[in-house]
């Protein structure tokens, strides 16, 4: 990893896609969603704050447990401008997002213990085709494909 000296306070994109090990797409990608911002030399060149970094590694540690961006721009919006995330804000984000990330394990689990039930059947209304239509309300009455054709019929 190259070693940045203290002195230099403003990181090119390519230097903070070295230390973060985010492409530089990526950078550019999470400036365009608004996550983290640069400023432009005379030259239009971007130029990061250093605390850029841990921005990126906040914003890369919270999509690896699965915290769709979005949220995680949320999050970011709650800090004061340019500040970064401390080990304090993760802990506290990290328990609002707890509860998510359960109801998604849950789901993810009843979806793998149900693979194998009704996969590639095409039914879209089974008693147990939990994968194509895990809340079905209506199959108890019709099956999808009768339910799609009243839905066309309908003035």
């Amino acid at each position: 990893m190259p070693q940045i000296p203290e002195k230099i306070h403003e990181l090119t994109v390519g230097q903070v896609a070295a230390r973060s090990g985010a492409a530089v797409s990526a950078l550019h990608f999470y400036e365009s969603k608004g996550l983290i911002t640069s400023r432009r030399t005379s030259g239009n060149q971007r130029r990061y704050c250093r605390d850029t970094l841990r921005r990126v590694a906040f914003i890369r540690a919270a999509q690896r447990v699965g915290i769709p961006l979005a949220t995680i721009r949320e999050a970011l919006a709650e800090l004061p401008e340019e500040r970064t995330p401390t080990q304090e804000d993760w802990a506290r984000l990290s328990e609002t997002w707890r509860s998510e990330l359960d109801e998604r394990i849950s789901q993810l689990s009843r979806l793998r213990d149900h693979l194998t039930d009704c996969i590639g059947c095409g039914c879209l209304s089974l008693d147990t085709c939990v994968l194509s239509n895990p809340d079905d309300v209506f199959g108890d009455r019709l099956t999808g494909s009768r339910l799609m054709g009243e839905r066309r019929s309908r003035p």
